[in-house]
């Protein structure tokens, strides 16, 4: 299935050359081929479509990573690199505390209602979030820490899904594992 702007949702899918673009050399400041060094990730939501594909990104960066999801999808996850997997209904889970203590450089934030606070007790000096489920108060609290000038930061990361309307759904339901089909 192919919508007229170039997205699609498929197992496999052709593509005219000048339609795609190589994976770029880093994400969120990480190095996919490796060569940078070890920085500390979480990514949220880690069993989902677009969770699974940053686990495995950030394992590319020689990322140590710390994932969410629920219990259970947790071997699913540490099957895709995962170092270290949190159940998110657990009190560690919800307060997106690492096993070993680390704070985060980069969280790659796949899930919803997680405030800003629970991010910045969890992230370096100079950390990052990127926020691949944006709503209004993802785009006040990136300008408010734009504003105050601080070293973490908050980056939302927009798209605009308009086709396909169904899978979109169940997918922002928030408990889809993986990709979803669309026969």
């Amino acid at each position: 299935m192919q919508s007229q702007n170039g997205g699609a949702l498929a197992e496999y899918a052709v593509a005219k050359e000048g339609s795609t673009v190589p994976r770029p050399p880093e994400l969120a400041g990480l190095k996919l081929d490796g060569t940078g060094p070890q920085v500390n990730v979480l990514v949220t939501a880690a069993s989902g479509g677009v969770g699974q594909y940053a686990v495995q990104l950030a394992k590319l960066a020689n990322a140590h990573v710390t994932a969410t999801c629920g219990a259970r999808n947790m071997d699913l996850v540490r099957s895709l690199g995962a170092d270290e997997v949190l159940d998110y209904k657990t009190p560690d889970g919800v307060a997106l505390r690492s096993p070993s203590g680390r704070k985060y450089d980069v969280i790659i934030h796949c899930a919803h209602n997680i405030p800003w606070s629970t991010f910045e007790a969890n992230l370096t000096s100079k950390g990052k979030v990127v926020n691949t489920t944006p709503g209004i108060c993802t785009v006040m609290s990136a300008a408010a820490k734009t504003i105050k000038c601080s070293k973490k930061q908050l980056i939302p990361l927009f798209t605009s899904p308009n086709k396909a309307e169904v899978a979109w759904a169940k997918s922002i339901d928030g408990h889809a594992t993986g990709k979803i089909l669309v026969e």
